[in-house]
């Protein structure tokens, strides 16, 4: 695991070693904030703790450089807390396994925290440094970015004097992110009383494991299966021909992952338990077929179970079925003006009836508020239609691409000089904090690049070695030829 402090650039590599040893998921953020504040105070920097705890770490410009305009170099403290099924491991308390496999760096069984530890560490790099050429720098380094964005949410004006933001949270190098896309939380729950479970019955526990998951924003145009969706579409037969009975169904866990699994405990009647146990190695069957390219690991199952003592009312479990079934999910709509953007997707992130309480957990996303609050609104209405009680909350605005953008332009004559080609413009359909932070600062002028990061927020998540090294060379580059105030 410490060979990853040896790979190059060492500057930032070291400082991202550090980072996957201090536990550190949304909302748990305290030991890292004491540490990064430690960290700017023995650099001798000016380093700030706000009221909702992001750190600031001011760097006055290098020798002959005090004129250029100041840059805010940017990112989250946070990471996404996602492990395999099997995987002991506490994310609270232990360090991030991360190991070198090939061209990546990845982690056991984890998610690695480069989403975005790698940006955080090279920003590090900068503060610490003594031999590069910038202009003044000011770090802000916010928190809870990955379950609410508390962080921007929670930054107030003045503490920053930057005229242009550099936000190190993106996920593709050689590319230069304008837009992102802004999103929404809808939350529907009702409770219901639950009834003795009836007797002539079978119990048995229905599994959707082993699907890959992924970034709720990023991931959602691959195609991969969402497991809630998966046991539900199964469940919708099962009631109607073989008249099971639900006792409880849970799956997924976070807000901005697509469910990796999903279960429940169903009551089958004795005479249907054959007929039942065929019918999930029928959709197990149909699944892989479907998801062949996407989900070759898709695991759908079932084994007997201890019968339950209660079960969901009748009435409520056809409501409950058919509302997760019939739920918005996926891409809504493509981007008519960037070709090959998601515009408008939902991911129906957590599904939960147990104990009496009914919970579907949904993160709408869209590049056009509009659509946003159409879909939004949409997925309310299915819940409405059963009674639940439906709340919006967490809206944050999407970043609207300028392509005027002095820093753009900085940027891409930049790449094109020392690398050899301009690099592409996009936008990114995902929850960037560029159009909070610019709704605080309206005069920021600002881009977002960053290394090859593939399946954030999921086990699966790894960076790419090379583009590391790319990527910090890129940031040094602009420091230096950032224009002057």
């Amino acid at each position: 695991m410490s060979n990853i402090k040896d790979l190059a650039p060492v500057e930032v590599w070291k400082h991202f070693y550090t980072l996957t040893q201090i536990p550190r998921p949304s909302k748990k953020e305290a030991e890292i904030i004491a540490y990064m504040k430690k960290f700017g105070e023995d650099l001798g920097l000016e380093t700030i703790v706000d009221e909702v705890e992001n750190v600031i770490i001011k760097k006055p410009a290098t020798p002959g450089m005090e004129n250029r305009k100041t840059v805010v170099l940017q990112g989250h403290l946070d990471m996404v807390p996602q492990k395999n099924s099997d995987k002991d491991f506490d994310f609270e308390k232990d360090p991030i396994e991360a190991l070198i496999d090939g061209e990546w760096v990845t982690a056991n069984g984890t998610t690695l925290g480069a989403d975005n530890g790698i940006g955080v560490a090279a920003a590090m790099a900068v503060l610490e440094s003594t031999t590069l050429k910038h202009g003044p720098v000011e770090a802000l380094f916010t928190i809870d970015e990955e379950t609410g964005m508390t962080g921007a949410f929670g930054l107030k004006p003045g503490i920053l004097d930057g005229d242009i933001l550099i936000n190190m949270d993106s996920e593709d190098e050689g590319e230069l992110y304008v837009g992102c896309a802004g999103g929404i939380d809808v939350l529907a729950s009702k409770t219901y009383t639950e009834e003795n479970a009836p007797s002539g019955h079978e119990a048995y526990k229905v599994h959707v494991q082993e699907l890959k998951g992924g970034h709720s924003g990023i991931d959602i145009p691959l195609g991969r299966a969402n497991a809630n969706k998966v046991l539900f579409r199964f469940m919708m037969q099962a009631e109607s021909d073989l008249k099971i009975r639900l006792s409880e169904a849970t799956g997924g866990d976070l807000r901005n992952a697509i469910p990796r699994e999903s279960h429940a405990v169903i009551l089958v009647p004795v005479a249907e338990c054959d007929a039942f146990e065929a019918l999930v190695a029928s959709y197990q069957e149909i699944y892989k077929k479907e998801f062949a390219d996407t989900e070759p690991n898709l695991s759908f199952t079932c084994e007997k179970s201890t019968m339950p003592s209660k079960v969901v009312p009748a009435v409520e479990q056809a409501r409950f079925i058919r509302a997760l079934f019939a739920c918005p999910n996926g891409v809504q709509r493509m981007s008519q003006s960037m070709k090959g953007l998601v515009e408008t997707s939902n991911n129906l992130a957590i599904a939960s009836i147990k104990d009496g309480k009914f919970e579907a957990y949904n993160l709408t996303r869209s590049s056009v508020d509009s659509a946003k609050e159409a879909t939004a609104w949409k997925i309310a209405a299915v819940f409405q239609l059963i009674g639940a009680d439906v709340n919006l909350s967490g809206e944050y605005p999407g970043w609207k691409p300028n392509m005027d953008s002095p820093i753009l332009k900085t940027c891409q004559d930049v790449y094109n000089k020392n690398f050899g080609k301009i690099p592409e413009i996009k936008a990114i359909h995902a929850g960037l904090e560029c159009g909070l932070l610019g709704g605080v600062y309206p005069n920021f002028d600002m881009i977002s690049f960053g290394p090859t990061i593939r399946f954030p927020h999921s086990p699966d998540e790894k960076v790419k070695i090379d583009t590391v090294k790319l990527f910090w060379e890129f940031l040094v580059l602009i420091l230096e030829e950032i224009p002057e105030k």
